[in-house]
């Protein structure tokens, strides 16, 4: 395994406003349009769009990284594709798929597959190895592949907690048809209209499978100190009756007003976070997020002296 040597990283703080619950509005910040893909491991084809967003971490708080993979097509093939054995420490990763499907294993003993609808919420905390390819059957047969993945932060009192694996299937989700035959709403964490979603979260984070009928509403509440962005997937939107969002754009919310209109102007897929942010100051570096340089310069050491446990390639 490659040791980590050396350390380059500076600190931000992160300060959750105080307003309180109001009755208006949430303007748009900004209507960011699709980054260019890349490549991550020779399996995961993303867009990242925190690298378009300033000062993204802070201004996304709890929320580190947006990946998002739109649907490619993998040929079928027999050679195993994805990311090798690697470290976290500091954070969660939160893997959804849509098409296509993903193995998981990390050194805390997690482990499984996620298909269409599943979701892999992953707890490094105080330390973890793992990997992600896709699964065999998946491979060998080739197909469509859509999934995303977020990195949501860790208050300082849970960044040392034990590593933790949730596999939420897709049977598990709340549910929520919306009025009119607007379409549905998936809860995979916090709640839409008291339906709460199956993931255990340490602050207060929603994440929402949206999915549109043309000419169909999602009205939207947000506490006005939380920050809110929506991920059009497919289809274009009408954001507050201002701003137009196709597909593969993002939309980020400033943190005034509470209220959000979304309309459908063509069926529309949509990835919705809203989170309340972690008022701590955030060091990065690579796969470790923690709040003090010497935080970082502690993760270093105990990953190259084996401590984040064992896992083979």
């Amino acid at each position: 395994m490659t040791h980590v040597e050396t350390l380059t990283a500076a600190a931000t703080e992160t300060r959750a406003p105080t307003a309180p619950l109001t009755e208006r509005v949430r303007a748009v910040e900004a209507v960011y349009t699709p980054p260019g893909t890349h490549w991550v491991g020779d399996g995961f084809r993303v867009a990242g769009y925190f690298s378009v967003i300033p000062e993204a971490a802070r201004r996304l708080s709890p929320f580190l990284l947006l990946d998002y993979h739109p649907t490619w097509h993998y040929a079928a093939t027999t050679r195993r594709r994805g990311v090798g054995v690697h470290p976290h420490r500091g954070f969660e990763t939160v893997t959804l798929a849509w098409q296509g499907s993903v193995a998981h294993h990390d050194s805390a003993g997690g482990g499984g597959v996620i298909g269409p609808g599943d979701v892999q919420w992953m707890t490094a905390a105080s330390g973890i190895l793992h990997k992600e390819y896709h699964d065999e059957a998946f491979s060998r047969a080739g197909g469509p592949f859509q999934m995303a993945q977020l990195w949501v932060n860790l208050p300082r009192a849970h960044k040392m907690a034990a590593p933790k694996y949730q596999a939420l299937r897709a049977a598990e989700m709340g549910l929520v048809t919306l009025a009119d035959g607007a379409g549905t709403v998936r809860v995979v964490a916090g709640a839409y209209e008291g339906v709460r979603g199956p993931a255990e979260t340490f602050t207060p984070i929603n994440v929402y499978d949206v999915r549109l009928n043309a000419g169909g509403a999602l009205p939207l509440r947000f506490e006005a100190a939380h920050t809110a962005a929506v991920l059009v997937m497919s289809g274009s939107v009408t954001v507050n009756g201002t701003h137009t969002a196709k597909g593969n754009d993002l939309v980020v919310f400033k943190n005034e007003g509470d209220a959000i209109t979304l309309v459908a102007d063509a069926e529309a897929q949509l990835l919705v976070l809203n989170g309340a942010p972690i008022d701590e100051p955030i060091v990065q570096y690579g796969p470790f997020v923690m709040n003090t340089a010497a935080e970082i310069r502690q993760a270093i050491v105990d990953f190259n002296s084996d401590r984040f446990g064992t896992l083979d390639d």
